[in-house]
């Protein structure tokens, strides 16, 4: 049976907290307690604050707190981590506000998923900042690992609003020429567009020296087509209607799909970049899995 914070990996539940903090908490929570009871439990101390002393350890570094009250040496484990510089970037398009039957949006799947990775970046005391774009980059907010800076990190994704078109590879060659320093750019974004020229803006983030995850994220409806009959379908930016049968189209589309989401795989594979695919009706612990598995490999 699942536990409480278990139960808020699922999206349906998590579109009933109002407040996105307690949003990014829960899904972390709920994510390590998930941790704890599988093949993977040795990652959860990638999110614990402290781990027990060993021989060769810097005795500096031992909490003598946690000491006084256990009798056992511990090391506060951030203090010997190498911080890694992070951005969330956030595609404002039209087409994240989109939903057929799910509870979330993919631009409120995004924020949520956004919010539970800035939770866990600050509490292992890496820096952090936001990008928001459209056509243009549009917000930004520079990295800081203080315990503050969540706040203001929740603050932001809170005030975005998805709306009209986009240009996702003119704002990635924005987003490259702001960044001084190697940093983990984390995107969130359905890919709507013209590949190659994305793909063009994502191998210079890549070649720039950045490590790059892509959350590419479609409605479930997206993803699975459930439709019957005849439907009409809208297109979220131009707002243009199409009159289709849906039990006609229904192999070929989930074949586009296939083929959309394999040529992304394919050359963010030959990038070196981390590729997650998901849906809004998927739980959030299979991109939060993707983000701890690429930490421990470029650690």
């Amino acid at each position: 049976m699942a536990t409480t914070a278990e139960k808020f990996l699922k999206p349906e539940v998590i579109r009933q907290v109002a407040r996105l903090d307690l949003r990014a908490k829960f899904i972390v929570e709920g994510f390590i307690s998930g941790l704890h009871a599988s093949p993977f439990q040795g990652f959860s101390v990638e999110f614990s604050e402290h781990r027990k002393y060993t021989p060769g350890d810097n005795i500096a570094d031992i909490d003598w707190n946690v000491y006084a009250k256990t009798d056992r040496y511990y090391i506060k484990k951030f203090q010997a981590e190498t911080n890694l510089t992070g951005y969330l970037v956030m595609d404002l398009s039209g087409s994240m506000g989109y939903t057929y039957r799910q509870e979330l949006t993919k631009f409120e799947y995004s924020i949520s998923l956004a919010a539970a990775l800035g939770y866990l970046m600050i509490h292992q005391q890496d820096p952090v900042g936001v990008i928001a774009f459209d056509q243009k980059v549009r917000q930004s907010l520079s990295p800081k690992s203080k315990r503050t800076q969540l706040a203001n990190i929740l603050s932001l994704l809170a005030s975005l609003k998805p709306s009209g078109e986009t240009a996702i590879p003119k704002s990635l060659h924005q987003v490259a020429g702001m960044m001084r320093h190697r940093s983990l750019v984390m995107l969130f974004s359905d890919l709507l567009g013209d590949m190659e020229p994305i793909r063009q803006a994502l191998y210079r983030l890549r070649f720039s020296g950045h490590d790059v995850i892509i959350f590419h994220i479609l409605d479930e409806a997206e993803a699975l087509f459930p439709f019957e009959g005849m439907v009409e379908l809208e297109d979220n930016e131009t707002r243009e209607t199409l009159l289709v049968d849906a039990d006609g189209i229904k192999a070929d589309y989930l074949e586009e799909v296939e083929s959309f989401r394999a040529g992304y795989r394919k050359e963010c594979r030959n990038a070196r970049i981390d590729y997650v695919p998901l849906h809004t009706g998927m739980p959030f612990d299979k991109a939060l899995m993707s983000y701890l598995l690429s930490r421990q490999a470029r650690g």
